[in-house]
């Protein structure tokens, strides 16, 4: 497959399936707005290439946990897009509302607290997936499987403004 070190990292390939016309009218929205943050919620989800179970399946991810920004609405459906840009439409009920980040291209320094002085406790390798907790001046708390500490903001996916 190609493509980035990420989606060959965490996605699985294109399934064969037919396309379908778009709906030419979104429903009205009243509940959270777009963009905002979420993660995949199911060890397995469909992304399509558009908002109904009719249309072809684009992407199979199999990263529970893994953030992505939600940047469409309609319906039942969300337009996800994943750390490398890409989008496509999930159904909401793969999705999850629980904060995650992705630790991006580089191996990163996780500290005991929020400056690059504090103890290094450990490091992330790309890819790696974690909880995330409160940001604040270019750091954010994240967790690790069962270990906490302190990223750079700009070494993560997934934190910040959507």
């Amino acid at each position: 497959m190609q493509g980035s070190w990420f989606r060959q990292l965490v996605l699985g390939g294109i399934l064969a399936g037919a396309t379908l016309s778009v709906p030419h009218a979104a429903s009205a929205q009243t509940e959270v707005k777009t963009p905002y943050w979420a993660s995949i919620q199911r060890d397995k989800a469909f992304a399509r290439a558009g908002p109904m179970a009719s249309y072809q399946i684009e992407w199979v991810f199999r990263r529970k946990n893994l953030p992505v920004k939600v940047v469409k609405r309609y319906g039942v459906w969300r337009q996800i897009q994943d750390p490398d840009g890409w989008t496509g439409w999930m159904h909401s009920n793969m999705l999850s509302r629980k904060r995650t980040a992705v630790v991006r291209s580089d191996v990163s320094a996780i500290r005991a607290g929020p400056q690059d002085s504090a103890k290094l406790l450990w490091r992330a390798e790309p890819g790696v997936v974690g909880e995330l907790g409160d940001c604040e001046q270019g750091w954010c708390e994240i967790q690790i499987e069962r270990r906490g500490g302190w990223v750079r903001q700009d070494q993560i996916w997934g934190a910040g403004e959507p």
